[in-house]
């Protein structure tokens, strides 16, 4: 058995506690992305705003695939907002 398999077989529990987690509170850690995206925006004065919703589409996609892994496929995603 190699590092890397002791290592994974070790994070399996973590993992499982993790997945759980997420689903538990899926939407206050959703809401809390959007709140600190907005704050971030509005210390930077809009300069980065494409890159600020990139980046928390990518964590929300992410946390729907962690809180959903159970269910054997991933949460639909939302449909994307239009361009202004």
């Amino acid at each position: 058995m190699g590092f890397l398999d002791s290592l994974k077989a070790k994070l399996a529990p973590a993992k499982e506690k993790v997945s759980g987690l997420a689903q538990q509170h899926e939407g206050k850690i959703d809401h809390g992305l959007d709140k600190a995206a907005k704050m971030v925006d509005r210390r930077t004065k809009g300069k980065y705003s494409d890159k600020i919703e990139s980046g928390t589409g990518k964590a929300k996609d992410a946390l729907g695939r962690i809180a959903h892994k159970d269910e054997g496929g991933t949460p639909p995603t939302p449909p994307t907002p239009p361009a202004p």
